[in-house]
């Protein structure tokens, strides 16, 4: 079973160079989306075979998340609970026979970690949210996560520091989550390579590899013997993340 995950920095504008090609060569049978920046009507792009479920922000062009799926959920459900969390689009998840499937696009704490705090309160509240589902089944969370957990995980750590994506607070929330009971299947899988799956637009930083791995696919401890593969396609283009991929082996 192939999940994939990619942030498309705008729907609309990645279908303008090439979605529906990626989409139909990866071949997935979960094809998640973060950062839609759309709202419902502005976009009819369905695909043979596929379901597929939405999550738009209220402010528009901003956000979103959504998800392509063969295999028809046994729920559906769009947010975390939390009236608080609840207005941005971010999080839908599939009830599956076995597994929840989650998708995530993680707040970004802004220049100056002038939403730090806000962050800090989702990375508590997201948290919880998974350890309920946990609790039922097995969880596969994607998306991007918006932090370089290690120092493996950017191209330049020192100077990033405090920087959002980079400080201390919010790679210790991953740390936190993945020690709840939640595994980094690239990082499990590839201990030591070197990969990124976002590239700022600026200072040609895709050219020059100058990125950082803050999309991911984790899963439950329960989970991780199943996970055939992990994968970051940084040869596909058409946004300033890559997709990443989990296969797996559920028997």
């Amino acid at each position: 079973m192939r999940l994939i995950s990619w942030n498309v920095n705008g729907l609309r504008a990645c279908v303008g160079k090439g979605f529906e090609d990626i989409f139909r060569e990866l071949d997935a049978d979960f094809f998640c989306l973060q950062e839609t920046k759309m709202q419902a009507g502005q976009l009819d792009l369905q695909f043979d075979g596929y379901h597929s479920y939405w999550n738009y922000a209220d402010k528009k062009g901003y956000s979103g998340t959504a998800i392509y799926t063969r295999h028809e959920p046994l729920s559906v459900a769009y947010g975390i609970g939390i009236d608080e969390h609840d207005h941005e689009g971010r999080v839908i998840t599939l009830e599956m026979p076995q597994f929840y499937l989650v998708t995530v696009y993680t707040p970004n704490s802004q220049d100056e970690l002038r939403r730090l705090d806000y962050r800090m309160q989702w990375e508590r509240d997201f948290q919880d949210y998974l350890l309920r589902l946990n609790a039922h089944k097995p969880v596969v969370v994607c998306g991007d996560m918006n932090v370089a957990h290690e120092e493996i995980d950017l191209k330049n750590p020192k100077t990033n520091r405090r920087n959002a994506g980079f400080t201390d607070e919010e790679r210790e929330a991953m740390t936190r989550l993945l020690d709840s009971g939640f595994v980094d299947t690239f990082r499990r899988l590839h201990p030591d390579e070197v990969t990124y799956s976002w590239w700022s637009y600026r200072f040609r930083a895709r050219e020059k590899n100058t990125g950082w791995r803050i999309d991911y696919f984790l899963v439950s401890e329960s989970l991780a013997p199943q996970v055939a593969e992990a994968k970051i396609h940084t040869q596909i283009m058409g946004s300033d993340h890559c997709p990443v991929e989990v296969d797996l082996d559920l028997g």
